[in-house]
């Protein structure tokens, strides 16, 4: 996949390529209703990554629900995957109070939208999805339809829902400075190779037709936004979850490495959803919930 030279055109690309899967091309089947609690638990096969164990999913939400933040890393464009965040966080809100849930697909610039919305919709209104989209000003990249049931259950619970990603106009500028973050997990560590294997990914989702400045600005414009999740995560109300595109939530790549950053201490938990046939090592997440493989039209899948 080529991308034009223009800011215009390539903005988009600094938004979303790196989310471990093109998020433009919903499945054929994302008017499906959400799977039954008792679907989800049944869907594909979970593995604690630092035993390598199997677990059930109440085996692996009795773990989740001990930790103080935790990541969930998605494929964009698997409905399976916001059916199954869906259920977790409906069943983390019954085994301890929720602190709150931060989306990569909300930008600062919708929170005070989400802040004065949130109240109505908790008192379960009868309302049109549609309506709900413009008060939120949802931006149409993040497809409704793969994304509806997910964000209706966490605006209509009790705990606040807060944005984790950059403005556009933010991204825009830091297209054009490129600054660097400071920090030696996410910046200096390993000699470099968190760079290299961000770069690395990035030239793969350009078929190799990237010029240096524009590589340079996508690695800022990707540890920036890192970095702002990492950020968010740590200010929010614990216990909290973040849901971001899986390259965000590696351990070896994305926000926990900025959260040890920013902390000196531990990373969060990382629960990574991938496709059957991915490979999810040890390193990049402390668990893995395999889906079956679905054919989409995506251009890139979770690994």
């Amino acid at each position: 996949m080529k991308f034009p030279l223009s800011l215009a055109a390539v903005l988009p690309a600094c938004v979303l390529a790196l989310s471990a899967c093109s998020s433009v091309a919903p499945l054929a089947n994302t008017t499906a209703a959400s799977a039954s609690a008792q679907d989800v638990r049944q869907v594909g096969e979970i593995v604690d990554l630092r035993s390598g164990q199997r677990l059930s999913a109440e085996q692996l939400l009795s773990q989740l629900a001990a930790a103080p933040r935790l990541i969930i890393g998605e494929q964009h464009d698997q409905l399976s995957h916001h059916q199954i965040e869906q259920w977790l966080v409906q069943q983390l809100q019954g085994q301890r109070p929720q602190g709150s849930v931060l989306l990569e697909m909300l930008n600062p610039d919708q929170q005070a939208r989400v802040d004065k919305l949130k109240p109505w919709l908790q008192t379960d209104p009868v309302v049109r999805p549609e309506h709900v989209t413009e008060m939120l000003a949802w931006q149409p990249s993040w497809k409704w339809e793969q994304y509806g049931e997910l964000v209706m259950t966490v605006m209509r619970a009790p705990y606040p829902v807060w944005s984790a990603n950059l403005d556009r106009s933010e991204i825009k500028q830091l297209f054009v400075d490129r600054p660097a973050v400071q920090g030696k997990h996410s910046n200096l560590a390993n000699d470099g190779k968190v760079h290299d294997k961000l770069k690395d990914i990035i030239r793969v989702m350009h078929d190799n037709q990237i010029d240096a400045p524009r590589l340079a600005a996508m690695l800022s414009v990707q540890q920036q936004r890192d970095r702002r999740m990492a950020e968010r995560l740590l200010a929010a109300p614990a216990p909290a979850v973040l849901i971001a595109g899986a390259y965000h939530a590696h351990k070896d790549l994305g926000v926990p490495l900025h959260v040890q950053d920013l902390t000196g201490g531990p990373a969060p938990l990382v629960l990574v959803l991938a496709q059957r046939g991915a490979t999810v090592l040890a390193s990049q997440a402390d668990f893995v919930w395999f889906t079956p493989a679905v054919a989409t039209a995506a251009i890139a899948s979770a690994k």
